[in-house]
């Protein structure tokens, strides 16, 4: 361990509530310094949780897009244009990313794609005006979903 490592291992930690980025600093630092006995456990416990639940949300995400403008390229067929299926073709390959960043969220595709699902619905019906009721009410499969579009 250097000496500018020790002398930062030694400050106390900033209050979690109050200095968000300087509390994960210091707690990385001690981490680093394998002060174990110093490390705020609890709140180590919350925020590695809490960076599952976003990278879950981050693949969520992506294959909500990813539906919301593919029930919108099947039940738009007039606004059809080559940038939609570009588009469909670029969210799938942000999802796809990161689902290969998080592969252990394959174990919970199914509960991912009916959430996405449910929420690219209601959105396509927001931004569409079509009744919600005209949507499918069961998610697509994943080879519908990954079916090319062409105009």
């Amino acid at each position: 361990m250097n000496a500018q490592t020790k002398i930062r291992a030694a400050r106390p930690s900033p209050a979690y509530d109050a200095d968000g980025y300087g509390w994960a600093m210091a707690q990385a630092e001690l981490l680093r310094a394998r002060r174990f006995d110093d490390v705020d456990w609890a709140n180590v416990i919350e925020e590695i949780e809490s960076v599952g639940k976003s990278e879950r949300s981050s693949v969520e995400s992506a294959l909500r897009v990813v539906l919301m403008h593919q029930l919108k390229w099947e039940h738009q067929k007039m606004f059809r244009a080559r940038s939609w299926a570009n588009s469909i073709r670029t969210h799938l390959g942000h999802f796809d990313d990161r689902l290969s960043d998080n592969p252990g969220l394959k174990s919970q595709l199914s509960s991912i794609l009916q959430r996405a699902y449910r929420d690219a619905r209601s959105e396509a019906a927001n931004e569409t005006g079509i009744d919600i009721d005209l949507f499918p009410v069961d998610p697509p499969s994943w080879d519908e979903i990954r079916a090319p579009r062409e105009l």
